[in-house]
């Protein structure tokens, strides 16, 4: 019998496939697959941490004192048996020689099927005995961790498809960034998650692969079990679990009218993006690494809007790059987008993307209290001045090879400000005295706290160019954690407030002959496309994937016929119904006329 989960819908398409669980664990447990040629070495790993674990198990029970109670002993006999169990380190063995797990990710996805199956039992001394297979199970990969953590987690390493024939769809309570790094090149055709909102990171990586996501699905990680057939169907936040053939029928339909949609966009990639009436407007891509700047290209972005340098930081067990390892990832990705503009934000750590050893105790005090308001972006480079100038070394110096902008998150204040702008002219005269070559930068700040975009002045007597972070402005506006699936319902890109901010930055920034863009979700959404160009904004920053979607917008659009839509959707109790029947009205209920060359 099928079971349905819901939950919130943040990447579209249909994905079907095998449940992959990545089971919650007080153990970091890192997920990487491993080559084929490792396999036997892998497996030897598990059989030593047992053997070692076994060890530590005979030493306890010797060292017990005299009159120690006899349940101690009992307990470490449970331990011990449970250990020596072919169903836990044998059945792991499999996974890693079936799917190519690494070994922790192998017991960890063997305790999931393990503690299903203990909840099962009508015996509750037997049930009880789950929390022994924990215990257990947490020894072996604390044992692991201490041996071979450099190894496992090395950022260098790719995952590959190790899966088999069948498609894989990630199942997990939540999904770290890290792992989100690990898994953007990797196997699964879809994610589906028990919390996040709709910009939570995992939400962002899942649309930048393209590929269906459910987050926020609350208990789909204890309802699915490992390789379950599931759909994800990621229009309507569903999860289908052992799906009946007539559904898996109808779906499989939905992929393949999918995928034709998909093709006969991918034709509009060397159209310019220009409107109806002749107005130029400037799609570009975000991207997380220098190898991303391929897909912009292909994608027809005319450049990088937003290179995230903090994936550079991430996934590292806490060794930060130095200054010319980040020199190379930034000239490689200046290089790779062939002398078009790319603009690199400096590292915003913090909030959903927490990185492993950091140096300042605080940064990790206020990531429990509150990461969204804690020590994070530039907050935190101004408190670490020698990491901060390392990358602004970096950036200056990449500049040499092709046009960079700076972009600096989540400035508040003028006293940032200062302090930022002295950081940068400290750099500029350490690369001058040292001979190094380098080149000019233009300068940003994203407008991602209501303070900045309320004192636009100011920074416009500072920087460039300004660009929107939609996805912080809106979190910080209504005062929602947009990581947290209990109020995410709450997170509203419609809201009157967040609108009026932004098309108050971009009619500021236009007036002081400024550069301004949308570099947040909001900017690949095509629901507010034509709403943005209203507002005057001419340059869009979007995963490529996105790109498609929105420049089919932007060739259907007549500026001229946009005039007054923004006081129009401004005046209506229902922000988004009145934009939606404004754009039917002006193209006479019918889609709005596009060019012949567009789409066949």
């Amino acid at each position: 019998m099928s079971i349905q989960v819901f939950g919130l819908p943040v990447s579209r398409g249909v994905a079907i496939g095998r449940a992959v669980l990545v089971a919650s664990s007080r153990v970091d447990v890192p997920h990487v697959f491993v080559d084929p040629q490792d396999i036997d070495d892998e497996v030897a790993r598990l059989v030593s941490a047992r053997d070692h674990v076994s060890g530590e198990f005979d030493a306890l029970k010797r060292d017990l004192p005299a009159d120690a109670p006899a349940e101690l002993a009992a307990l470490l006999d449970v331990h011990q048996m449970l250990l020596q169990d072919e169903a836990l380190i044998g059945a792991a063995a499999d996974w890693v020689r079936q799917r190519h797990y690494n070994a922790e990710w192998a017991l960890s996805a063997q305790l999931e099927v393990l503690a299903r199956q203990f909840d099962e039992m009508e015996d509750a001394y037997i049930r009880e005995r789950k929390a022994d297979l924990e215990q257990v199970v947490e020894r072996l990969l604390r044992h692991l961790a201490q041996g071979d953590a450099a190894r496992a987690q090395d950022p260098h390493r790719n995952p590959r498809d190790f899966g088999g024939e069948e498609p894989l769809v990630l199942v997990a309570s939540d999904i770290a960034p890290a792992d989100m790094l690990n898994f953007k090149r990797s196997v699964f055709t879809g994610f589906v998650t028990d919390v996040g909102g709709k910009t939570s990171h995992t939400a962002i990586v899942a649309r930048s692969m393209d590929i269906p996501a459910v987050v926020g699905a609350r208990q789909a990680s204890s309802l699915i079990r490992q390789d379950d057939y599931i759909i994800v169907d990621g229009d309507a936040g569903l999860v289908i679990v052992d799906p009946s053939p007539i559904v898996l029928e109808e779906y499989r339909f939905r992929q393949r009218q999918s995928e034709l949609e998909r093709s006969r966009l991918a034709r509009l990639r060397h159209t310019p993006a220009v409107t109806l009436d002749g107005e130029r407007v400037e799609l570009l891509a975000n991207i997380e690494m220098p190898e991303d700047g391929q897909a912009a290209l292909e994608a027809g972005a005319v450049g990088v809007g937003l290179f995230r340098s903090e994936f550079l930081f991430m996934n590292r067990g806490g060794n930060l790059p130095d200054e010319e390892e980040q020199y190379d990832a930034y000239r490689r990705a200046v290089e790779a987008m062939k002398g078009m503009p790319v603009t690199i934000r400096t590292v915003d750590i913090g909030a959903d993307k927490p990185l492993e050893g950091m140096t300042s105790s605080e940064l990790r005090h206020e990531s429990v209290l509150n990461p969204a308001l804690g020590l994070r972006a530039i907050r935190w480079s101004l408190s670490e001045p020698s990491m901060f100038r390392r990358q602004l070394r970096a950036l200056f110096r990449a500049a040499h090879h092709g046009p960079v902008k700076i972009l600096i998150p989540m400035l508040a204040s003028q006293r940032e400000i200062r302090q930022t702008l002295e950081n940068i002219a400290h750099v500029q005269r350490q690369l001058a005295d040292s001979g190094k070559p380098f080149g000019k930068v233009e300068l940003g700040a994203m407008i991602e706290v209501p303070a900045a975009a309320l004192t636009l002045p100011i920074f416009l007597r500072h920087f460039d160019f300004v660009s929107i972070g939609t996805n912080d402005l809106i979190q910080y506006t209504l005062a929602i954690d947009r990581a947290d699936e209990a109020v995410a319902h709450l997170y509203d890109p419609w809201h009157p407030a967040v609108l009026q901010l932004i098309a108050s930055t971009i009619t500021q920034a236009r007036a002081a002959g400024k550069g301004v863009s949308v570099c947040g979700e909001m900017a690949g959404d095509p629901a507010f496309t034509e709403l943005l160009l209203a507002m005057g904004l001419r340059s869009f920053s979007m995963h490529p994937t996105q790109v498609a979607s929105v420049k089919q917008r932007v060739l259907r659009a007549d500026t001229r016929r946009l005039t007054g839509l923004f006081d129009e959707v401004m005046g209506s109790d229902d922000p988004e119904q009145a934009c939606a029947d404004a754009l039917r009205a002006s193209t006479g209920g019918a889609p709005a006329p596009t060019r012949a060359l567009s789409i066949a």
